[in-house]
């Protein structure tokens, strides 16, 4: 399982926790080393986890070259940000051809990709339509997207925060 932008490593622990062989990117070296404490306090510190400290899209380029693969793909790409050389990520610019790329990634037989954007204003159609395009075209299977939200106890409403997508190989989870 490849996690990208994979911050404090909630869906590593996650992942390792139910039996998963994780890679774990990030560029941020204390993000990298929260979630290393983090799979050590929930006991996973001898976990099978890659630890990267690097640029994802740099990552999976050098992952293609390899010809490394995942099974499964989960990325929570972050709105806007800058790179160590001064580039720009643009999440609405960006993810397209992200997921396009990461797509080469994947398997032969991938069982799901997730991507979680908490960029207010993305609708979840959107990560459907690039999921279906990028994805489904060769693998098969569906997508499924929601929003993300906060329940706010006072009103009962949910406080919009993104958007998730998810698509899954048919017969899967």
């Amino acid at each position: 399982m490849l996690n990208l932008f994979a911050y404090t490593g909630g869906a590593t622990v996650a992942c390792a926790a139910a039996g998963a062989s994780v890679c774990h990117v990030d560029a941020a070296k204390g993000m990298v080393n929260w979630a290393r404490e983090n799979a050590r306090s929930s006991g996973l510190e001898d976990a099978p986890i890659r630890w990267i400290i690097d640029d994802c899209g740099k990552f999976v380029e050098r992952e293609i070259r390899r010809g490394r693969k995942y099974d499964a793909v989960i990325m929570d790409p972050p709105s806007y940000g800058r790179g160590p050389s001064g580039e720009v990520w643009k999440l609405e610019e960006n993810l397209w051809p992200f997921v396009e790329l990461v797509s080469g990634v994947l398997s032969d037989d991938p069982l799901f990709f997730i991507i979680n954007s908490y960029t207010t204003g993305l609708a979840p159609s959107v990560l459907t339509y690039i999921l279906e395009s990028l994805v489904t075209p060769r693998f098969g299977g569906h997508t499924v997207s929601d929003e993300l939200g906060l329940p706010v106890e006072d009103t009962g409403l949910v406080l919009p925060c993104g958007a998730t997508g998810r698509w899954v190989k048919e017969g899967k989870a």
